[in-house]
């Protein structure tokens, strides 16, 4: 073993024990308690089912909103303004159905012909391709992002509104309290329509030996935003009143404010707005133009993400631009938090070297606060570095088990959540795309029992962890005069940061539920204690 291999494994390990040292909550007496019941329950999926339905969960910070909806929804709703299902294409279409031998009245479908019903659940999901259903020469790569097209139209013109008020249902299901949202704002499409109509100018910043640009002309990408700035301005009030009019529906769907509301009205909600990488990059440029904007101008939108798949031929064309595309826009707002999908790779999806540096510069580079999925991150050049960087600078990564699982093959001790874990890297759980995995957060901390052998004191961290990387604006309970504040009964200066600060409230309600749930569970020690 080589003099610097020793250092690198070295540095690893003391970010791992400097992580271990720096978290808030130490492993208590009740955790080790229910690290037993749970390593027990785990025997048995149904009883460990009913033990993580009631587990407290913070929050679900990677769930995109379109891919959140199970196919039955769109179905149905499509169903409602008399929708056809195209034989041909696969996929749901606006009527009238008649008279078209391709289309397929979807209203009285189940009734009428339930096994195209199911057949169609199917082609709008990964429906039980784990279990091997399906043609074999479709990858579960494929078949996953083949239904975004699939389900495109469903529900008219309120679909939006019935997406977000469904995902707010299921978090409530899922004994979630927060739900970061990826999700775009119509009224931002004059902003990219007018970044696209404007010629590319090239703003790599030429090297003079002739070796890869690795910098942009700042000057090229300002005069582009410049121009930009007028319709920008438009937009981003636009959308405001777009938001305002999608609260209201959302509450009203979930009868907020009534005498019987959903469970769903106590879960908090925020967005991220969405950038598509596999546009040009005139296109992408306008999106994050508008994107920057309308966070820093409107509180419910509180970050950023890069989204469709990174093994895309322009994903991968562009992968350094967008990155650098971002650290330009960091520069203007410095207070907009991204989060961005790197690392979504598996050996064989793409040339090894494609795997050497999409976490790198997008924590880097590009400055992410937050990695979704980083599956690939043992095949980047210096790897070891990287997580010790994460570890140090507290860089969460979001963990999708079914969806690794269905994407990119990856599952089992191929994951690479224990290496997260032993280098001290904050880890959240959280669902990505539920509707079309046929998943949901409580599966996703299961998985992480049976699969990844993760005891109740690393869920409970987990859960706390999805809280405190979030993008709820707000300082957090663990920096201030509620930090050592045990019970019920917040102390004076504690009350005033919980008035004060979103995120604490939602912390301190979790620590609540916390509370109760341990008690709840403390008639399951007893029975299985020897």
């Amino acid at each position: 073993m080589t003099s610097a291999y020793k250092k690198s494994l070295a540095a690893l390990m003391a970010a791992a024990c400097l992580a271990s040292a720096g978290t808030a909550w130490a492993q208590s007496a009740a955790d080790a308690d229910l690290d037993a019941v749970f390593a027990r329950a785990a025997t048995s999926r149904p009883l460990l089912r009913i033990l993580l339905t009631k587990l407290p969960k913070g929050a679900d910070l990677h769930n995109h909103a379109g891919g959140g909806t199970y196919a039955e929804d769109f179905i149905a709703w499509a169903a409602e303004a008399d929708g056809c299902f195209s034989k041909s294409t696969q996929s749901l279409e606006p009527g009238p159905c008649a008279g078209n031998a391709d289309l397929t009245p979807l209203r009285g479908l189940p009734e009428r012909d339930p096994d195209l019903y199911s057949d169609i659940v199917d082609a709008l999901s990964t429906r039980r391709f784990e279990q091997g259903v399906g043609d074999p020469e479709i990858s579960g790569h494929r078949r996953f992002f083949r239904t975004f097209g699939r389900s495109g139209w469903g529900g008219g013109a309120d679909r939006g509104v019935r997406i977000q008020a469904e995902a707010l249902r299921q978090a409530a299901l899922d004994n979630t309290l927060y739900l970061e949202l990826m999700a775009g704002s119509s009224a931002s499409r004059p902003v990219i329509e007018a970044s696209a109509a404007m010629a590319w100018v090239d703003p790599w910043i030429k090297t003079a030996d002739g070796s890869p640009p690795d910098r942009l002309d700042a000057r090229i990408l300002r005069e582009r935003l410049d121009r930009l700035e007028p319709v920008i301005a438009k937009a981003t009030a636009a959308s405001t009143v777009v938001a305002n009019a999608n609260d209201k529906a959302i509450a009203a769907l979930n009868r907020c404010g009534t005498a019987k509301p959903e469970p769903a009205c106590a879960v908090t909600l925020r967005y991220l707005l969405s950038i598509f990488r596999q546009r040009p990059p005139e296109v992408v440029f306008g999106q994050m133009a508008a994107a920057f904007a309308l966070v820093k101008a409107d509180p419910r939108y509180v970050g950023i993400n890069i989204l469709e798949p990174e093994d895309g031929p322009v994903s991968l064309r562009d992968y350094r631009l967008h990155m650098r595309l971002f650290a330009f826009f960091r520069t203007l707002y410095p207070d907009v938090p991204l989060t961005l999908h790197a690392g979504e790779l598996a050996v064989g999806l793409t040339p090894p070297r494609d795997m050497r540096f999409h976490i790198t510069e997008a924590v880097e580079i590009a400055g992410a606060r937050r990695i979704g999925h980083g599956v690939s991150i043992a095949h980047e050049e210096d790897a070891d570095k990287l997580l010790a960087r994460m570890a140090r600078d507290k860089i969460a990564v979001e963990i999708n088990l079914t969806s690794n699982d269905v994407i990119l093959g990856v599952k089992g001790k191929d994951h690479p959540l224990p290496l997260y874990l032993a280098a001290g890297v904050p880890v959240t759980l959280s669902t990505d795309d539920l509707g079309v995995s046929r998943s949901d957060l409580t599966n996703e901390y299961l998985r992480a029992v049976v699969e990844q052998g993760v005891g109740y004191g690393r869920l409970k961290q987990m859960s706390r962890d999805s809280l405190t990387y979030s993008f709820l604006q707000g300082a957090s309970l663990w920096d201030g005069p509620c930090a050592s504040v045990k019970g019920a009964a917040p102390s004076a200066p504690c009350a005033a940061i919980l008035k004060a600060s979103p995120k604490a409230r939602d912390q301190w309600r979790l620590e609540r539920a916390f509370d109760a749930f341990e008690t709840e569970m403390k008639a399951i020690v007893a029975k299985l204690a020897p």
